[in-house]
């Protein structure tokens, strides 16, 4: 079996998907060919890196604009400019794999492929790969035959916009292996004298409160240590560490499962993969107040499913929050529960096997 992943490095959440549904498709199908391929990177090489520091601009510096545009076309069938170009450059990559499906954790890779099997008449096996709890129009995509969704509502979502319910799999945002382990956090019980543990993460751009006021205020908080992985922000690690007493900061690392085993609580942006990887481990969520459209969708889950909660923005609202939680060892306790009957209503472990089945119906179709 050979799987081709197209993605983008537009935020950090795609390409951890495609290295996360590569690593489970590997590690079930030890002979399968699986290859990741960046297609902005693939098709204009030259622009590629101009292209996402201009996405990683309007996304930190312009999030009115961004979301209105996303609100406007949210219900509107995806229309692919640029298309010539990018499906030349596919059907070059396709020559050189040969692959038997490709699977899309980008909107516009699907929107891509979408494209050339309109044209080329090509019957290759598309899985769209849904990165957000979100069922915004431009990932639906004709030609596409199977979606894997985060949640019930975004499947019904979807079916609602004429999307087969057949072709849609709820399997939850794809996350590595180890998130997938069964957590000892079950019927852990907190020796005496022994610390809460809060875990800080800012996703990979490492966005994260700016005032000292903040880490002097969480540096005392009493009888709380705290880890802060401030991702690709170079400059916060090297204002923060070694600062303070009580807050161990990293850069980025490789090692957030273990960081999440022994956390009581995460503050996090609510990121579809960060969203999955907390579920996964049974780590409850307090999420600071989104400013991007589909992370507020993310954050309604969080709330409607009882495994989460909403910090505000401001520096004094964000602590007043975590003060509310991290002690609260009844609510802590019920975002776990939630979090373990919701895990197991996903089908993660099911979904290699939708990636070979995809496969096999359509060897039988052909």
């Amino acid at each position: 079996m050979k799987i081709l992943i197209l993605t983008g490095k537009f935020c950090m959440g795609h390409m951890t998907a495609s290295k996360s549904l590569a690593q489970q498709i590997l590690d079930a199908y030890p002979g399968a060919q699986v290859r990741i391929e960046d297609l902005v990177d693939y098709a204009v090489p030259e622009l590629s890196a101009a292209v996402y520091k201009g996405y990683n601009l309007l996304v930190t510096c312009g999030p009115a604009l961004f979301n209105a545009y996303y609100k406007l076309t949210e219900n509107v069938p995806a229309h692919l400019c640029f298309a010539g170009h990018f499906v030349e450059k596919l059907e070059e990559l396709l020559g050189e794999t040969c692959p038997d499906a490709v699977i899309a954790t980008h909107p516009f890779c699907a929107q891509v492929v979408s494209r050339y099997k309109q044209t080329s008449g090509d019957k290759l096996p598309l899985i769209t790969c849904v990165t957000d709890i979100s069922a915004h129009s431009e990932w639906i995509c004709e030609g596409t035959d199977c979606y894997l969704v985060g949640s019930l509502e975004v499947r019904d979502k979807l079916a609602n916009k004429g999307v087969n319910p057949a072709r849609i799999c709820i399997t939850g945002i794809p996350v590595r292996a180890e998130f997938l382990a069964p957590s000892r956090r079950s019927g852990r019980t907190r020796g005496a004298g022994e610390p809460r543990r809060l875990l800080i993460m800012g996703g990979g751009l490492g966005l994260m409160p700016r005032r000292d006021s903040f880490y002097e205020a969480l540096d005392a908080l009493p009888g709380v240590e705290t880890t802060l992985i401030t991702g690709n922000n170079r400059k916060l690690y090297e204002r923060l560490v070694g600062k303070y007493p009580h807050i161990e900061v990293l850069g980025f690392t490789d090692q957030v499962c273990a960081y999440m085993e022994r956390a009581d609580l995460v503050l996090t942006k609510p990121g579809g993969i960060t969203t999955f990887e907390s579920l996964f481990s049974e780590l409850p969520i307090l999420a600071w107040e989104p400013f991007w459209e589909q992370e507020r969708k993310n954050a309604r889950f969080l709330v409607d499913q009882g495994i989460g909660r909403i910090a505000g923005k401001e520096s004094g609202k964000c602590l007043e929050a975590i003060r509310a939680l991290i002690y609260d060892d009844g609510a802590l306790d019920a975002m776990a529960a939630n979090m373990r009957l919701l895990k197991h209503q996903l089908g993660q472990e099911r979904l290699t096997g939708i990636v070979a089945a995809t496969v096999q119906m359509s060897e039988v179709c052909a």
